[in-house]
Parts: structure tokens; sequence; C-alpha cells
């Protein structure tokens, strides 16, 4: 495997500002999971009875049998906890974001006009609440065009979000290739909604959470009071806000069941919850696709090459140069495992490092004799690449006095005779003082640190160099 296809640096260090309607400082999000009626049971054509997400300690699904007290749980969820959520919600004017599940939803039609009423947004939570990790691909195909059929026969419209949860492999790229979807939930990899190529297209995904959310009221580490939910999300709102507040704002998710905070002493927790975000200026409670709306119209999709999918052809001629002269470095770079972590400047720049760090001593001579002298015979001949001619030219090289051009004529000629390769600096982090007291302090060094510290010196011109290029 030579190409990774998982992303670990995302936005990296400088997050985009998503410039929250209003200016707020935090979009706070509640999704309120419906899966009342669509999850495992022998009633739904399944092979055994539910075992996620319930007040049962440790319940596990029994093949081939209803179970009663499973059932039972969930339907406390459609009966009582969604409409204690419902009035929670409406009472305080926050809209919300349902996950439907169609199954689920096709037998609550009284909740879907409640859900309908109140403006929220019924979202894809698929078409049953079951696993999908070993579910054939063309099932799972199939059982999505049901789902988004069976939706629309429900509530009236097609949904614009989708979120599976217990999902396969397959889920992302099966959904986004419907081309239906506005946008989908199934990661939990970021902060901020991101555009995500999918099939050649542009798929708008926002992260969802599995730790701000009541789900761990039946599992362990888990919340034990509602307390407990509530402490956890004021930690988290004003640790975002706290940042909001210095300029790199962003999203939170906060997960919700009927069946679980629709209990009375759980939904406490998030009554203390909503009582604290009340109190704070600037904090932005949308749907789910008022964000995705608003990240399309802010920041839509944006070109990029990527530098993991060039061919090697495509890749060599683009970067070949930014090692002076030798492109082998980016032919072995090509051949490295690349991924979305090197389509940006400090991962195409550390897979040609690796390369230039493992040749031989002879190799890496070759790339430093490769570099031109500083302001020598190639700069007043003008036959220095375009990147050190920039990089010479903006160190102010290129308009030497009389003395200066002759001082680094001497100096030129006296280190590379010491040394058999020329001075190499990365021009951009010096001025034109600087560039020559490096030179008088180095060229006495023993010819092995000079050429430990050229090495490095040519590392940091190319990761200059790529800074421009990507």
């Amino acid at each position: 495997m030579n190409r990774y296809p998982r992303d670990m640096v995302g936005y990296g260090p400088n997050r985009p500002d998503p410039q929250w309607p209003g200016g707020a400082k935090i979009a706070v999000q509640f999704v309120l999971n419906y899966e009342e009626g669509g999850e495992n049971c022998l009633l739904h054509g399944d092979g055994g009875s539910e075992g996620f997400l319930s007040d049962i300690p440790g319940a596990q699904p029994w093949d081939n049998q209803r179970h009663w007290n499973m059932e039972s749980i969930y339907e406390y969820g459609a009966r009582a906890g969604f409409w204690r959520l419902h009035r929670l919600f409406t009472g305080r004017d926050i809209p919300v974001t349902i996950y439907g599940v169609a199954t689920a939803l096709a037998r609550s039609p009284e909740q879907v006009e409640a859900m309908k009423a109140a403006d929220w947004e019924i979202a894809s939570h698929g078409l049953k609440w079951v696993e999908h990790r070993d579910m054939p691909e063309a099932d799972e195909r199939a059982q999505i065009a049901e789902a988004i059929r069976l939706h629309t026969e429900v509530v009236g419209e097609p949904p614009r979000g989708w979120y599976t949860g217990r999902c396969s492999m397959n889920t992302v790229r099966l959904v986004a290739e419907t081309g239906a979807i506005a946008y989908i939930s199934d990661t939990y990899d970021d902060d901020l909604p991101y555009w995500s190529q999918i099939g050649g297209r542009d798929q708008l995904i926002i992260p969802y959470t599995l730790e701000a959310n009541d789900m761990r009221f039946s599992g362990a580490p888990g919340w034990v009071t509602g307390g407990d939910f509530g402490d956890y999300l004021i930690d988290a709102f004003d640790t975002l806000y706290a940042e909001g507040v210095e300029g790199q704002a962003s999203m939170m998710s906060v997960g919700l069941h009927c069946r679980l905070i629709g209990r009375p002493g759980k939904i406490a927790g998030l009554k203390k919850f909503l009582d604290h975000i009340a109190k704070h200026d600037d904090v932005w409670t949308p749907r789910r696709i008022d964000i995705a709306d608003h990240w399309a119209a802010a920041h839509p999709p944006k070109p990029q090459n990527r530098p993991s999918q060039m061919a090697r052809e495509e890749f060599v001629a683009r970067f070949g140069g930014v090692f002076e002269h030798s492109p082998w470095i980016a032919e072995g770079a090509w051949d490295l495992e690349l991924g979305p972590a090197h389509d940006r400047a400090a991962g195409v720049h550390n897979a040609l490092a690796r390369i230039f760090r493992t040749a031989s001593d002879e190799q890496r001579l070759g790339v430093l004799r490769a570099h031109p002298d500083l302001a020598g015979k190639l700069a007043q001949a003008q036959r220095l690449t375009a990147e050190s001619t920039s990089e010479q030219a903006g160190a102010g090289l290129d308009a030497l006095t009389d003395a200066e051009r002759a001082r680094f004529t001497e100096l030129n000629t006296a280190y590379t005779e010491k040394h058999g390769f020329p001075f190499i600096i990365a021009v951009r982090d010096y001025d034109k003082a600087g560039i020559l007291a490096a030179f008088d302090r180095r060229i006495a060094n023993p010819t092995q640190t000079e050429f430990n510290e050229a090495c490095k010196q040519v590392e940091r011109i190319a990761r200059l160099r790529l800074e421009d290029m990507i």
C-alpha cells in the first residue's frame, strides 16, 4: 500500500474562521436520534432483539426471540421521552435536527407531525437501526435508496442530511454517491465541517459526536446522573466558547436519544446545560442543515490538485526541482506511502526529505553541488533557476555594491576550495548582512560539520519553496 486513505491532518494548525451568523463565537447543535420502532426486533423481520443503547446493563441480543423489556424501553422513548424533549426545545425556541430512522418515522406519524410543526430538520438515520458493518455493499446501497424513498413518503420531502451511526466502511461513500445528500455526519473527526472528495464530487461532512452524547448513560465509562452529563457539556462548551472569543470559533454537537435523555432524572442535566448557554452572548443554535447551507455559502469547495493523487510524471514534474536539479528525490518520494497528510507543504516536504536523508553521502553531495554560488557567476549570467533567482533577489543579492560582490566572490571561492561544495543557506531567513555574517562564521568549520549544516539548509530551502507551491 503506497497510498494511505485516512486523513490525519484536517485543517492543521490554522483552521478557518467559520464566519458563523451574527459573529457567533460557537455553534451549538442538538441532534435528537429517533430510532424507536426501527431497532432490531422479530416484528421488523430481524433475527433477534436489540442489544444496544438501553438502560439494561450489559444487554445482549436475543437470537430468534422478542425481548419484552428491551421493546418496552424503546417504546418509552416514543411514548414519553420524545414529548418531554419536544416541550423542552420548543419551549426554549431552540430548533433541533432529528436523525430519523425511516421505518421508525413510519411508525410514529404523530411525532413526525410535531417535528414538522416545530420546523425541526428531519435528516435520515438509515432504513433500520441495525448494524451495517457486515452488510454486503449491494444490500447497503439498496437500503440507502429505500431509506430515502420511505423517508420522502413519510415526511413529505427527502432528507438533506444523513447519519447511519452503525455504519460500514462503505457507508459514507455509498451515501455520497447518491448525489442527493447535502451533508453526511458519519464521522467524529473535527470541530468544523469540511469538504471531502468522494467519487469525484465534493461532499460536505459535518462531524458528529459520541462523547457529548447521552449514549454514555448506557455504557462504561459513562454518565450516572443527569448532572454528570450536564457538567461535561458545560465544560466542553466553556472550552469551545473561550476558543471562539480568541478567534478560533467552532461547532459543538450534542447527541440525544428519546429513551435515554427523555427520562426525568437524565433530562435535568440537559436543562442545566441549556440554562448555562442561555447566559452567554453570541451563541448560535442552528439545525444541522442550517450549518450545511451556511458552510456551502461561506466556504464553498475549492479545486485542489492533491499531490498524493498525482501520477508519477505529474508529481516529478511539479516537485522535481524543489531540491535543486534533483528529480530523483521526487521520484523516490512518490514511491512512499502518501496520503491526505502529504497534500500540504509539510507533508510533501517530509516525503522529499526522507529520500534526501536516506541517500548516500555521494548522492547528497551531488545535491549540494547542484546549488549555485550566492551572488556568483550564474546569477550574473541570469542562469539561476526561477526559485533561486527569486530567493537571492528577496535577500537583496541581486543588487550588490562592487565591494559586496567582491566579498561574496572571495568567500565563495575560499569556501568551495575548502569544502568541495558551495556555501548554502536559506536566504529567506536572513538579510544581506546576516548572510555575510553566517558566511564568515561557517567558512572555518570542519568540512563534515559544514556538510551536515548544508544538508539542513537544503531541506530548509525546500520547505520554503513548497510554501509557495501548495
